[in-house]
């Protein structure tokens, strides 16, 4: 009886260090693979057999992010160019820095490639960025929430460091756009002070510097430094059509702040009307001519005020559900 479970011992011992090397080599050749990917394109294009062994099957070390996208001008994906061109981004910055691994990949599937995919993993909406980690099946958690998150590139990296405890510096390509405007802008402004030099009492203009600061008011209040710092879609194309508002607190479009300025702008406009038409001229002897105009703005103003701001509150009605004032 001894030498049975002795002899049983070993059998077992030998089974389970031939299938610890077999592991072994099947990750070794794995991860060999997919470093050969990368060489030249920081992503991995996958397909439902790539899927399956890299990212689905066990052995695994390795984390992967995987975008699933719709690329095909058919799709009218329109934030999907975006979020692609940003998770490229992000991609290429881990690629090419000091702080690459081969515990991360970036790997991307598009619908029209991988359509089978997105029916394994029940999605039915794209742009979508999912974390598959080492060890386990992937959380509510590894799914990136752009509304909240933001689709900047840093933005992506976060969430990324988030998940895996890798952080990515990231690294754009050189843009001198901006630079090129600001130094025409620049150029244009010297040159009208060289030649208004002589007559110089504009700058003295307390209504232009006025309207300067509203219209930088109107920027400001609409969101313009929150496009800048999230960097939304210009507007979002539905099977239904385009849509301009948002439909979340959480998010906004880039033409749903231009939306909304006109509106605070028209608003603005009104109270002046209405402000100028309280005010009336100093002196007994009021025109009828004057009365009229005062009569006039006052009307304009306070339809202004009524019409723009109540559609101030339907966009506002539109973005917060449950909102009771109309």
């Amino acid at each position: 009886m001894k030498y049975k479970s002795l002899l049983f011992f070993t059998l077992f011992l030998t089974y389970y260090d031939a299938n610890a090397q077999n592991r072994g080599k099947g990750l070794e050749e794995k991860v060999r693979n997919l470093k050969d990917m990368t060489v030249k394109y920081s992503m991995i294009s996958l397909n439902l057999n790539r899927f399956k062994e890299y990212v689905r099957s066990p052995p695994r070390d390795y984390s992967f992010v995987v975008m699933f996208t719709a690329m095909a001008p058919s799709r009218k994906c329109a934030i999907c160019q975006h979020v692609y061109d940003e998770y490229t981004i992000v991609a290429n910055s881990f690629r090419f820095s000091s702080a690459y691994s081969d515990k991360l990949f970036f790997g991307i599937v598009d619908f029209d490639e991988g359509s089978d995919i997105f029916q394994m993993l029940r999605l039915n909406t794209a742009p979508v960025i999912m974390h598959f980690p080492a060890k386990g099946k992937p959380k509510p958690a590894d799914s990136m929430d752009f509304e909240r998150a933001g689709i900047h590139a840093e933005a992506i990296a976060k969430w990324i460091q988030d998940r895996t405890d890798v952080q990515i510096r990231i690294f754009r390509p050189p843009n001198y756009s901006g630079v090129a405007v600001f130094l025409v802008l620049f150029i244009f402004i010297a040159i009208f002070l060289y030649v208004r030099r002589n007559n110089l009492e504009f700058l003295y203009n307390k209504q232009m510097w006025a309207i300067i600061a509203v219209f930088i008011c109107f920027a400001m209040v609409s969101g313009q430094m929150w496009n800048q710092i999230r960097g939304p879609p210009f507007f979002h194309r539905t099977k239904n059509g385009p849509v301009y508002i948002n439909g979340g607190s959480h998010g906004q479009f880039v033409l749903e702040s231009y939306i909304v300025a006109m509106l605070n702008c028209a608003v603005v406009v009104g109270m002046i009307l209405m402000i100028e038409a309280a005010g009336g001229v100093n002196g007994k002897d009021v025109r009828a001519q004057e009365g009229k105009r005062r009569r006039f703005y006052s009307v304009v103003g306070l339809v202004l005020v009524c019409v723009f701001f109540s559609l101030l509150l339907s966009v506002f009605r539109a973005k917060t559900q449950g909102y009771p004032y109309r």
